[in-house]
Order: C-alpha cells, then sequence, then structure tokens
C-alpha cells in the first residue's frame, strides 16, 4: 500500500507545529520540504509525521515534530549565521538548521548516528551540515557560534556550552529535572547571560547531562 508522505507532512504542519504557535514562514518551509521519513528508519517510516518522539539506536530519540517546530523558531538562525548542534541523532533537526543558517556543526557521541546523519543529510543534497562523531564533554570547539542547539534536556545549561557561543549568540536548551522541564534561550549579552524562558515540555537527557539521584532517608 502506498503511503502519501507528502499529506502527511502536510497535516503535520498544519495540524501539529503550526497550532502550536510555529508560525515563522522560514521555518515552517523547512519543516514542510524536507521529508522527515528519510531521516527515520524503515521500521518506523509510516510514523515519521505522528505526533511520537520516535526511538533511535542508543536508547536516543527524535523530538516530537512540534517540539522540533519550537526549536527551530526559538532560535531562528539567520541566512549568514553559524550554528552549532549538540546531539544530531537522525540529523533531522541538523537539516532543518541547515536550510535556515549559513553552516551548522553537529556533534554526535554515537559514531554510528553520526555515520547514518551524514548520509542521510548528503542523500538530500544537503551540503552546509558537518557532522562529527564526539562527546560534547570532551569536545573543543573549532570556532565560536552565532546559535546553540541542545537537542538532549539538561539539568543545568554547563558553561563550556556558552563559552562557544559569540558576543551577542543565544542558547536553546530544555533544562531542569523531568517531568517538569522549562525551555529556555539563553543570550550571551555584553553584560553576562541573560535567560528567557519559553515554554515548558519534557526531554531526555544529554548523555552525561542527567542530574545525580538524589538520596533520602
Amino acid at each position: 500500500m502506498h503511503f502519501d508522505y507528502a499529506k502527511a507532512r502536510e497535516n503535520m504542519v498544519e495540524q501539529q507545529v503550526r497550532p502550536w504557535d510555529v508560525l515563522d514562514a522560514r521555518v515552517l518551509e523547512a519543516i514542510a520540504t524536507l521529508p522527515r521519513e528519510a531521516f527515520v528508519a524503515e521500521a518506523n517510516r509510516a510514523l515519521a509525521y505522528a505526533d511520537l518522539a520516535l526511538p533511535l539506536a542508543h536508547g536516543e530519540a527524535m523530538m516530537k515534530p512540534v517540539l522540533e517546530g519550537r526549536t527551530l523558531q526559538s532560535l531562528l538562525p539567520g541566512a549568514d549565521e553559524s550554528v552549532l548542534e549538540i546531539g544530531t541523532g537522525s540529523g533531522y533537526l541538523a537539516a532543518c538548521l541547515g536550510r535556515l543558517a549559513r553552516e551548522v556543526v553537529s556533534i554526535e557521541r554515537h559514531a554510528d548516528l553520526a555515520d547514518a546523519a551524514r548520509a542521510r543529510l548528503a542523500a538530500q543534497g544537503i551540503g552546509n551540515v558537518r557532522v562529527e562523531a564526539a562527546d560534547a564533554f570532551a569536545w573543543d570547539a573549532p570556532q565560536a557560534f552565532d546559535a546553540i542547539c541542545v537537542t538532549g534536556a539538561v539539568e543545568s545549561v554547563p558553561e563550556r556550552f556558552l563559552s562557544w557561543l559569540k558576543p551577542g549568540g543565544r542558547l536553546f536548551a530544555v533544562t531542569g529535572r523531568s517531568p517538569a522541564m522549562e525551555a529556555v534561550l539563553v543570550h550571551r549579552d555584553v553584560n553576562g547571560t541573560r535567560v528567557e524562558s519559553l515554554f515548558e515540555t519534557d526531554l531526555p537527557y544529554l548523555a552525561g547531562a542527567a542530574p545525580r539521584p538524589e538520596f533520602s532517608l
């Protein structure tokens, strides 16, 4: 049976993403034209446009489409800006960022996920995204970035991530403890950092960023 991915993509935009206040024209165009199913494992391809977080290897997962849309709109890279993505996963969000920004560097701690994402990006002809296999907590950034997108939750934003921002840059992250987490945009202003609260959500932790378990008697 033929599955109409184009129709499913249109329904995702109109029934999931746009109603969640994702209204920026460039973001909607990126989501509406990129084939999300090309970034999803064959077994889950029919669910590519469902309102679900889809599983990847190593216990990782793709964000729900609505969260991807809000993430992109919150960060909103300009066509002349450089972006760092921490946590490549499937490569889909990196592809969307590549449609919006001048260049994207995406780091992924699992080499097999990094390889798969590179292949998917190449198949879509996206040449301005570079995927590196690296652990964000051991990686040295080769440059400073206008915007940083952290795709896994952190209890609090690590200082090393903020140090990779250019002055005037911003970082998107989901912070706190599950299930009461908060998406924030951290701005690197001249007088220090400023945190802008965006919306409440819940997201699996970035590897190495989960809070230590609390014990009580």
